[in-house]
Parts: C-alpha cells; sequence; structure tokens
C-alpha cells in the first residue's frame, strides 16, 4: 500500500485527512478487498498517533468500506453488488431528478467549465491516465448539479456513491471505456443544451445504468473481491 500524508487543508483534522487519503486508495482499488489493516502501521507510515488513524478507521466502517472484526482485525471489505445496486438505485433517483432540472435551467459558467472537463477527459482517457479521468469525472458530475443550483443534491449521495466507485474503476481499464463515458456525457450536454427534459434523464439513466451491463463478467472474473 502506498499512503502518503499530505498537508492537511486549511481546518481539516488529521483524522479527516486520512479518511480521504483511505477512501481514495480503496475505491481505487489500491487496497483491495480483504485486505488487512492495521492502526498501527499507518500510524508508523503517516508519523502520527494511532488516535486519528483509529477515528478515520471507525468512518470508513460506518460507510461500509471496510469490516472492523474484534479480536480479529480490519479489513477492507468486499464489494456487495447488492449494496451497489442499491446505491445506483439511489443515485439514479437524485441524479435524473438534478439533471431534469438542469435542462430547465442551467448556469452559463458551469457549462462553460463542463466544456472545459470534458476536454480534460479526453485527453485523460488518450493518455490512459485513470486518475485524472475518474477526477474529471467526478467534478462533471457535480458541476452538473452546481449548474442547476441543486448542489447538495451531490452531498446526499456522496458516500453512498461509493459502493458504485470500486465497481465503476474496475470498468474503467482501457481507452475506448473511458472514451464510451466522454460519448455519453456529451449525450448529457446536448440533451441539456437543448432544453430537451426527457432525453436528458435518459441519457442520464443509460450513463448510471450501464455499469450494472459489466456488473455479472466482473463478479465472474474478480470473485475473490466480491460478497
Amino acid at each position: 500500500m502506498t499512503l502518503d500524508l499530505q498537508a492537511a487543508e486549511s481546518g481539516e483534522s488529521a483524522a479527516a485527512k486520512i479518511e480521504k487519503d483511505l477512501r481514495r486508495a480503496i475505491i481505487e482499488l489500491e487496497l483491495l478487498p480483504g485486505t488487512r489493516l492495521s492502526e498501527q502501521e499507518i500510524a508508523n507510515r503517516l508519523g502520527v498517533s494511532r488516535q486519528p488513524v483509529r477515528e478515520a478507521l471507525i468512518r470508513l466502517a460506518n460507510s461500509r468500506l471496510i469490516e472492523i472484526r474484534p479480536h480479529r482485525g480490519t479489513v477492507v471489505a468486499r464489494i456487495s453488488a447488492r449494496e451497489m445496486t442499491e446505491a445506483l438505485f439511489v443515485r439514479q433517483a437524485v441524479e435524473i431528478a438534478v439533471v431534469a432540472k438542469a435542462a430547465q435551467s442551467f448556469d452559463p459558467w458551469q457549462r462553460k467549465r463542463i466544456a472545459n472537463l470534458l476536454l480534460k477527459q479526453e485527453e485523460a482517457a488518450s493518455g490512459l491516465d485513470h486518475a485524472a479521468f475518474r477526477e474529471h469525472d467526478e467534478a462533471f458530475h457535480i458541476a452538473i448539479a452546481t449548474g442547476a443550483g441543486v448542489g447538495i443534491a451531490w452531498v446526499a449521495i456522496a458516500d453512498m456513491k461509493t459502493h458504485m466507485d470500486r465497481v465503476c474503476n474496475m470498468t474503467l481499464q482501457s481507452e475506448s471505456d473511458m472514451e464510451r463515458r466522454v460519448r455519453e456525457h456529451g449525450a448529457i450536454m446536448s440533451a441539456i443544451d437543448e432544453q430537451d427534459v426527457e432525453r436528458a434523464k435518459s441519457a442520464m439513466a443509460e450513463h448510471l445504468g450501464s455499469i450494472l451491463d459489466d456488473l455479472p463478467d466482473l463478479e465472474t472474473r474478480h470473485a475473490g473481491l466480491f460478497i
């Protein structure tokens, strides 16, 4: 595991920063499901006391990304297809409502920002820069909610969507995988630009739902990572 505690953001506690770094490592599959986590080892590696590490692990356990098993140790939770599909159900409900609102009225500044994000995603796809692609992908969805005037909607689903993110990352391994996502984002924005509410809702539903098409094959090929 490569984990470095970077300078915390203003007002951000050590526990919050450790949680963020561990969460990223879990979502990006640097820490695979089933990996054992040692509170003391993490503290030693980051040069901090065990207390903020303990707090971070408790928060991750509350998000069900890790399992703290008394007297048996702490491990990265295996991927639950059931939890993932439940999270997808909620995320679709929220983001389809968001995109419908966006198609009725959208902030011009956020539209320009999204155009830039799509270009950056294309560059990341052609360079097989997975980390940058995922960063711009999330920024795209946040910008839609912000541009529609309902930024709080993203806050409502940010935690639960982590159960989708690990599977999403497994599906973004090739340039063609990433290019497909960019095309789907383009279709969403085209519908928003034309103020076509129904087409925007359909494009978002197809974009988010496509992950289910890959799920059976992923469960077969990576059986050890799933419950």
